[in-house]
């Protein structure tokens, strides 16, 4: 599988594509900073109740799923 890249100022997590990335830390106001396998990147995370650890969906920097979390199974927020 092709791993996407940064072009021209345009971030990873915002290509035509979702993806899935690691939740490293979470910040003030809904964000998260993420790992995509080739860096770091702070989204939003404000759709889906993220935890550290947590693996979530992201497109257009913007977490819109919940793929896998550590420990137990939360989905989208209320």
């Amino acid at each position: 599988m092709d791993v996407p890249e940064c072009h021209d100022e345009v971030c990873i997590t915002c290509s035509d594509a979702a993806v899935e990335v690691r939740v490293l830390e979470l910040r003030p106001d809904g964000l998260a900073l993420v790992d995509t396998g080739s860096g770091h990147e702070e989204v939003s995370v404000a759709l889906v109740r993220a935890r550290v650890g947590d693996t979530v969906l992201v497109h257009a920097g913007e977490a819109i799923a919940l793929v896998a979390a550590e420990g137990s199974s939360r989905g989208a927020a209320s």
